[in-house]
């Protein structure tokens, strides 16, 4: 299986509350919103968005991964709303090793209300269904607690603290491991 098998046609998936989609170029206002918050932006890897180019720049680079097949993020739509609120992928997936690893982000507004782990136990369905992956997982910073009680509540296991192993925001940081097994 090859990552362009999965990722240039991204299959619509579906859970109670969300549409995990392809983000579209009608994201961009929603991806700020959350981009641009100094709290969703505080333990993720990448830099808070401090102008909507900086978004656009962000969602040209997701679609031009969807159209080369590369890896690309489901964007997640809250049903009762139709808003698009965050997203969740696979950042990482080694084929000839059936591992993946898994990341997300989601507006601060949605925060607590059990949305993300339902997005991630949908991915994790879907990684060990379709993707043939035998291994799960997902880092975080030690601090961000709110990431972690996903993992917990999506069935990943933590696995231990890794030194210094991630470079975030220019800086080596130590990060949390969790994963799950088929």
């Amino acid at each position: 299986m090859e990552i362009r098998d999965i990722f240039h046609e991204l299959p619509e998936l579906e859970t109670e509350r969300l549409i995990l989609r392809k983000v579209t170029e009608n994201d961009v206002i929603s991806m700020y919103e959350y981009g641009n918050d100094p709290e969703v932006s505080k333990y993720v890897t990448w830099e808070r968005h401090l102008t909507l180019s900086d978004t656009e720049d962000y969602l040209n680079f997701v679609l031009e991964n969807y159209q080369e097949g590369r890896l690309a993020p489901w964007a997640i739509e809250y049903k009762a709303d139709g808003k698009m609120i965050g997203t969740i992928d696979f950042v990482q997936w080694k084929p000839s090793h059936q591992v993946a690893e898994i990341g997300y982000v989601l507006h601060r507004e949605y925060w607590g209300k059990g949305i993300m782990t339902e997005a991630a136990n949908r991915v994790i369905q879907f990684g060990f269904e379709h993707m043939d992956l035998v291994r799960i997982q997902a880092v975080c910073l030690p601090e961000n607690t709110g990431s972690f009680r996903v993992m917990e509540k999506a069935g990943l296991t933590y696995e231990g603290t890794l030194k210094k192993a991630r470079k975030i925001k220019g800086k080596n940081q130590d990060i949390k491991m969790y994963a799950i097994v088929k």
